[in-house]
């Protein structure tokens, strides 16, 4: 008991539910934009099958990745290097993290807003179904981040099972809170790049203590936190959107 409400774990859950929410907010858009294309008796039923969908995602690839963590025995050796299997997911998943947080820092930015809207199914079948397959991506930075931030699977599962409770509580007021401040979002893309590299450095065998990225995390929301209370207030930069409801058009009758 003690070792499960350490410090330590406690400030990994705290400070990974907080990232999993942020991350999390464009899911749940999705999920909802979506759900709003069925016909009106199905939106509700849509909405908690994408939300139930993207937590057992998380959970069972929270699962395996955990598992495939344990393999310490070294399959190959690259320049007096053992890499084992636990090696080989840290460097995939830290690269991934890094190519992923910039290409969406890119996308957020200079993106074309509603580019994934036209691909949107219609249908609920269609629905659920690409909302269980797209969870799959949505859900692949989540689960990295989780493994490069908590050490303890239970730590990593009860975020996300929190993120998740958290978003279909207030998914409305949170969504509206990012987008009046957009600089929380690229914050957050942001500090994937810092667990990326981490990730990184964990596979090549240079330790990095989880301390060092707490401190580095805490001390940029805390400073986000002061630009966001003394600054003036301003319309903030507009971030662009792969998902948008789509304009209805009404036809003049004549």
């Amino acid at each position: 008991m003690d070792t499960i409400f350490s410090v330590e774990n406690l400030i990994a859950l705290l400070t990974l539910t907080a990232l999993e929410i942020v991350l999390g907010i464009d899911n749940i858009v999705f999920i909802s934009i979506l759900a709003d294309r069925l016909p009106k008796a199905q939106q509700a039923r849509g909405r908690r099958t994408g939300l139930v969908l993207a937590l057992v995602t998380r959970i069972l690839l929270l699962l395996s990745l955990s598992w495939i963590i344990r393999l310490t025995k070294p399959f190959f050796t690259v320049i007096s290097l053992d890499i084992s299997g636990r090696d080989l997911i840290l460097l995939i998943g830290g690269l991934f993290l890094l190519a992923k947080s910039t290409f969406e820092i890119h996308h957020k930015l200079e993106g074309k807003e509603g580019s994934a809207s036209a691909k949107a199914a219609v249908t609920f079948a269609g629905v659920v179904i690409q909302i269980g397959l797209l969870d799959i991506v949505f859900s692949l930075d989540s689960v990295i981040t989780a493994v490069g931030m908590a050490k303890e699977v239970y730590v990593m599962i009860a975020a996300v099972i929190i993120a998740v409770i958290i978003m279909m509580w207030a998914s409305t007021p949170l969504s509206e809170f990012v987008n009046e401040h957009p600089t929380v979002k690229i914050l957050a893309l942001s500090f994937l790049l810092l667990i990326g590299m981490s990730l990184l450095m964990e596979g090549l065998h240079q330790h990095i203590s989880k301390g060092y990225i707490y401190f580095a995390m805490g001390f940029s929301v805390f400073v986000e936190m002061l630009n966001l209370r003394i600054r003036s207030k301003v319309n903030p930069v507009k971030l662009r959107k792969p998902y948008v409801q789509a304009e209805k058009k009404t036809q003049k009758a004549g």
